[in-house]
């Protein structure tokens, strides 16, 4: 669609050309089924076997720990199913995704812990939170919505002390930060495919050495007995392909360099705006996204406003936009839940897309003032 400028990489990111071509010759086949012991099958095995290794040397696991999935809500509700057997109790931030917070409530008792202004967990006060019977500990790389960093490795390393599995969701932080798996010392890490450019419908949780969990999903034994149900070959093969080239030399870090430069200029940019602030740490934050708030108007006229001078952000959290509530991550943060704009960048933005944000939102924030006014 010419005109368009899409900053909304953080909801999902375009299909990147390595994963395209990844899929596509997939789907030209042969087609065959992992599981089974012909050409075809075993053309199908090697494809996903190849995509393993791969993902496993992005987050730096070993490919037996990674299992495919749909995407993260999936991941995510396998270790909260799979750890529940463990204890009836789970420890969730309040900023937690959406997924993690209702896959969490529905398999078992759930304690919520408040973080402060920018969105950041006080460790001292999650840990406080275990109990004899806590059976996880959730925490993310990266706030989905203000993108914030949390304190990962003071919350893996003080709950190891105490014996608690800890799950990390990496949904927003794979594919724009270095990760590493093996000297994390976490149980437990989930990953999106389509959140750094491969195709909808993949997915990792990466499942530590020697844990065994239930799983999730069963009637097969694909994927070790931990995930029933045939791989979505073509999927797994583009997460695959995308995983290796960001692997590769220092392309993850490149981007990621590039991704803070954009957003770095959006916030420079807002800042003449009037009524427009910044939520979560302008710092300690994932490369890719901004969450501004924006005094006065509400904030879905201003996404229509944006939309119709083709401009694309989101605000709030993806899984509730059909839902015109505050946002629980900037409720529990303190401040404005009701008005905020996400502005999240990705492989193929632009410097003329933000020019675009740039823009229009004065444009379009003193337009909806005006008529406030009336």
């Amino acid at each position: 669609m010419s005109g368009r400028h899409y900053l909304d990489h953080a909801s999902t990111s375009p299909i990147r050309p390595e994963a395209l071509e990844a899929v596509v010759r997939c789907l030209r086949g042969p087609t065959g089924d992992p599981g089974r012991v012909h050409t075809e099958g075993m053309t199908a095995r090697a494809a996903v076997e190849e995509a393993r290794e791969q993902v496993a040397v992005l987050l730096g696991a070993r490919p037996r720990e990674v299992v495919f999935t749909s995407g993260a809500t999936e991941s995510i509700a396998a270790a909260c199913w799979g750890a529940a057997e463990r204890g009836a109790h789970q420890v969730v931030p309040r900023v937690e995704h959406s997924a993690v917070r209702e896959a969490a409530g529905r398999s078992g008792d759930v304690t919520l812990v408040s973080v402060d202004a920018y969105g950041r967990v006080d460790v001292d006060a999650l840990v406080r939170a275990v109990r004899p019977d806590t059976a996880l500990v959730h925490i993310q790389w990266g706030n989905h919505e203000v993108g914030t960093v949390q304190p990962v490795a003071e919350v893996v390393a003080a709950c190891r002390e105490r014996g608690v599995l800890v799950h990390v969701d990496a949904a927003q932080a794979a594919g724009h930060v270095p990760i590493d798996f093996g000297a994390l010392g976490a149980d437990l890490l989930s990953v999106s495919g389509h959140k750094m450019g491969a195709a909808p419908g993949a997915g990792v949780l990466v499942v530590r050495r020697g844990l065994r969990l239930r799983p999730l999903l069963v009637g097969g034994d694909q994927e070790r007995a931990r995930r029933a149900g045939m791989e979505p070959v073509p999927a797994v093969a583009g997460l695959g392909a995308v995983a290796g080239a960001l692997a590769a030399g220092d392309r993850l870090a490149t981007e990621a360099a590039e991704a803070r430069r954009l957003t770095d200029r959006v916030l420079a940019g807002v800042r003449a705006v009037p009524g427009v602030r910044v939520h979560g740490d302008p710092e300690a934050r994932l490369p890719q996204l901004v969450c501004l708030g924006v005094d006065g108007v509400e904030p879905q006229a201003v996404l229509l406003g944006l939309d119709r001078a083709g401009v694309a952000v989101h605000s709030g959290s993806a899984c509730s936009s059909e839902a015109l509530e505050p946002s629980p991550v900037l409720e529990a943060m303190g401040v404005d839940a009701l008005r905020s704009l996400r502005v999240s960048v990705g492989w193929s933005t632009t410097d003329a897309d933000v020019d675009a944000f740039l823009t229009a939102l004065p444009d379009v924030l003193g337009g909806l003032r005006a008529l406030a006014d009336r």
